[in-house]
C-alpha cells in the first residue's frame, strides 16, 4: 500500500459540493434540472442571428445563462463521477450517474438549437453578427465551431429524439460497461493465498517473469468472464454511431472524431503514415530488452518488465518522494507550473490511494465554477505511477491556464488535451535523466521512456486499427466476442510489426480497455499518439528557445480552446502538422533514445 505523510493520498471532494448522498445535493440537482429545462425552452425561440434591435442583446443574455448552466453541469457530472470512481460498487452513485445522463437530452436540445440557429446564416451575416458586440467577438471561435458542428446534426426533431433515446441506448451501454468492469475482481496468488483484487491493482511490472505471467493470465481469465456482455456493449455503441453517421451522409466513421478533434484528415493520415514507416526503430529495443531479460522474444506481459540486474528494477518510490520530485521538476521548467502542482497536491486534488473498490485507470476532471480540478489514479510506489501523476497534473495545468478565458473557450479537443499531459511526462522524464550520472541509473528511465514510445506508437496504433476495422465490419451486423478478439489479434500483430512471441499476444485486450466504451467520444485512441508526438516535438523545440519557451507553451495551451488544431500549433510554434516533416522529427527523438539505450546496455 502506498503511504504518505506530507501529501494526502485521498482527495477532498466535500469542499466542492455537498456529498451526492445528501438531501442538500438532491435539492441542488432539482434546482439545476429546472433551470436547464427553462433554458431548453428558451432555446426554442432564439432571436434571429442578425443585428436588428434587441437581437444581439437577446443572444448575449441567453449565452450568459447557457455558459452558467453548462459550467454547473460539468461540475455535477465531475463530482458524481469522482465519487463513483472512488467507490465503484456504490449503487447510489451509479443511480446518480444515470440521473445526470437523463439531463443530457436537455443539454443536447440547447446545443442543437444554437447550432441550427447559426447554421442557416450566410457567412457575411454571421461575420456581421459576431462583430456587432465585443462579447460575441470574444467567443467567435465557439460560435463558428457551433456552426460547423451543425453539420453533424440530424434534422432537428430527429436530433432531439436521438438525444432522448441515447439515455437508455448508447449511454446506457457505456454505463453498463462501467458497472460490470467496476465490479470485476481478479483472483491472484499472493504469499501462498488466493486474494481478489480490482483490475487496476493488477501490475505487469513484477521482477519475476512467472508473477507477471500469472497476473496476466489471471486478469485475462477474469475479463473473459464478461466478454459477451462487453461485446454487446461495443456492438451497440458502435452500431448507434454508424446509424447516425449513415443518416448524416458522412464519408465514414472517422469524420465525426476528426471534427471533434478540430483536426484535418490529412494531418491524421500523415501522422500514421510516418509512424508506420519509421516505428521499426523500436525493434532493436525489443531485441535488446529480450536479451537482458534472458528470453528469445518479448511477450505482452514482458513489455513493462523492469530490467534485471544492477539496472533494475527501479527502487520503490513513496508518494511523498514522487510529489516532491514532480514539484521540483515542474518548477525548474516554469515557476508557474511548479506552484500549480504544489497547490494541487497540498489542497488534496488527487485520489491516489491503493485500495480495492476503485475503478481502474486514471483521469483528470474539471470543476469550472470552482476553477479547480480533481485527479483519480492508484499510486503503487513505482516510477510509472509517478509518470501517471505527472500526466494527470499536466491535464489539470491545462485547465488552470484556461481558467480566466470565457467558459466557451475553456473546452479543448482530445488530441490537444493529451499534448499537455504527455508534455508534463516528458519534462519529468528528461529531468530524471539529467540528474543521474550512472548508466545503470539512466537505463531504467530510458526503458520507461521507450515503453511509453511502444505504448503510443504501437499499442495505441493497435487500438486505432482495431476500432477502424471493426467499424467496417459492423456495417454488416453484430460481431461476436470471438470475432472482436480475432480483429484485435490481427491489429496487434500489424501495429507491433509481429515482434512479440507467437504465444505472447493479448487478443482479449478489447474487453479491458475502457476507452472503447466511452459513449460520448468516438475513437478515443489517436489523440494519445498525436499528443505524444506533438509534445516530443514541442519539448525538443524548448531546448533551443531559452527563457521565453514556458510562455510560448502557455500560449499554445490557450490557443487549444480558440483555434483549430493545425492553426494552434502553427500560430505558436510555426510547425506544419499536415506534412510528414514534423512527425518524422518527433520520431527522430524516439530513435535517439533507442540508440542511447543500446549504447548504455552493452
Amino acid at each position: 500500500m502506498a503511504t504518505a505523510t506530507e501529501f494526502e493520498l485521498t482527495w477532498d471532494l466535500d469542499s466542492l459540493s455537498p456529498n451526492p448522498q445528501t438531501d442538500e445535493f438532491t435539492r441542488i440537482l432539482d434546482k439545476f434540472r429546472d433551470a436547464l429545462a427553462a433554458l431548453a425552452t428558451a432555446s426554442e425561440s432564439l432571436p434571429a442571428v442578425d443585428t436588428a434591435d434587441g437581437h444581439v442583446a437577446g443572444w448575449l443574455e441567453f449565452l450568459g445563462e447557457y455558459a452558467r448552466l453548462d459550467a454547473q453541469a460539468t461540475d455535477l457530472n465531475a463530482l458524481v463521477g469522482c465519487h463513483a470512481a472512488a467507490d465503484a460498487e456504490n449503487k447510489r452513485f451509479q443511480q446518480l450517474e444515470a440521473q445526470l445522463a437523463s439531463f443530457e437530452p436537455l443539454r443536447a436540445q440547447v446545443a442543437t438549437n444554437v447550432e441550427f440557429a447559426l447554421r442557416g446564416v450566410s457567412d457575411g451575416d454571421f461575420d456581421g453578427f459576431v462583430d456587432a458586440d465585443a462579447g460575441l467577438k470574444e467567443i467567435g471561435f465557439f460560435l463558428a465551431e457551433s456552426r460547423r458542428r451543425a453539420q453533424l446534426r440530424l434534422p432537428k426533431e430527429q436530433e432531439l429524439l436521438a438525444a432522448d433515446l441515447a439515455v437508455d441506448g448508447i449511454h446506457a451501454w457505456g454505463r453498463l460497461y462501467d458497472r460490470v468492469s467496476g465490479e470485476l475482481r481478479v483472483r491472484v496468488m499472493e504469499r501462498g493465498e488466493i486474494v481478489e483484487k480490482s483490475p487496476g491493482q493488477i501490475q505487469l511490472d513484477a521482477r519475476e517473469r512467472s508473477v507477471r505471467e500469472n497476473n496476466f493470465h489471471a486478469a485475462d481469465k477474469a475479463w473473459g468472464e464478461i466478454a459477451d456482455t462487453c461485446a454487446d456493449a461495443l456492438n451497440h455503441i458502435s452500431g448507434t454511431r454508424l446509424t447516425t453517421y449513415r443518416r448524416l451522409g458522412l464519408q465514414d466513421h472517422l469524420d465525426a472524431p476528426l471534427r471533434y478533434s478540430h483536426m484535418q484528415r490529412q494531418t491524421l493520415d500523415s501522422m500514421w503514415s510516418v509512424i508506420s514507416e519509421r516505428k521499426n526503430v523500436l525493434l532493436p529495443y525489443f531485441e535488446r530488452k529480450a536479451q537482458l531479460l534472458g528470453i528469445e522474444r518479448l511477450s505482452w506481459f514482458d513489455l513493462l518488465a523492469p530490467l534485471p540486474g544492477p539496472a533494475g528494477p527501479q527502487k520503490e518510490l513513496s508518494y511523498d518522494e514522487a510529489c516532491r520530485l514532480i514539484i521540483d521538476t515542474f518548477t525548474r521548467f516554469s515557476p508557474d507550473f511548479g506552484d500549480f502542482a504544489r497547490h494541487a497536491l497540498e489542497k488534496r486534488w488527487i485520489e491516489a490511494e491503493d485500495r480495492g473498490g476503485k475503478r481502474q485507470g486514471g483521469f483528470c476532471t474539471g470543476f469550472p465554477t470552482k476553477q479547480q480540478s480533481r485527479i483519480f489514479m492508484t499510486f503503487t510506489n513505482t516510477q510509472d505511477s509517478m509518470a501517471t501523476l505527472a500526466h494527470e497534473l499536466g491535464h489539470a495545468y491545462h485547465s488552470h491556464v484556461l481558467r480566466e478565458q470565457p467558459l466557451f473557450l475553456q473546452d479543448y479537443p482530445m488530441n490537444l488535451a493529451e499534448t499537455a499531459s504527455t508534455f508534463a511526462e516528458a519534462v519529468l522524464a528528461e529531468r530524471r535523466l539529467d540528474v543521474l550520472d550512472s548508466s545503470q541509473e539512466q537505463l531504467p528511465i530510458l526503458d520507461s521512456m521507450l515503453s511509453d514510445a511502444v505504448a503510443f506508437l504501437m499499442n495505441i496504433h493497435a487500438r486505432f486499427i482495431f476500432e477502424d476495422n471493426f467499424h467496417c465490419e459492423r456495417h454488416d451486423g453484430e460481431l461476436s466476442a470471438e470475432r472482436f478478439s480475432e480483429i484485435m489479434l490481427a491489429a496487434q500483430k500489424e501495429a507491433y510489426l509481429d515482434a512479440l512471441d507467437e504465444n505472447g499476444w493479448y487478443p482479449g485486450f478489447w474487453i479491458s480497455k475502457l476507452h472503447f466504451y466511452i459513449s460520448s467520444l468516438p475513437f478515443y485512441n489517436f489523440p494519445y499518439t498525436f499528443g505524444y508526438l506533438l509534445s516530443l516535438g514541442v519539448y525538443a523545440a524548448s531546448q533551443n528557445s531559452g527563457d521565453e519557451f514556458p510562455e510560448q507553451y502557455r500560449q499554445l495551451l490557450i490557443a487549444t480552446g480558440c483555434q483549430e488544431t493545425e492553426e494552434a500549433v502553427q500560430s505558436t510554434f510555426g510547425h506544419d502538422l499536415s506534412g510528414p516533416a514534423f512527425w518524422s522529427a518527433s520520431l527522430d527523438v524516439v530513435e535517439q533514445r533507442v540508440e542511447r539505450f543500446l549504447a548504455l546496455s552493452q
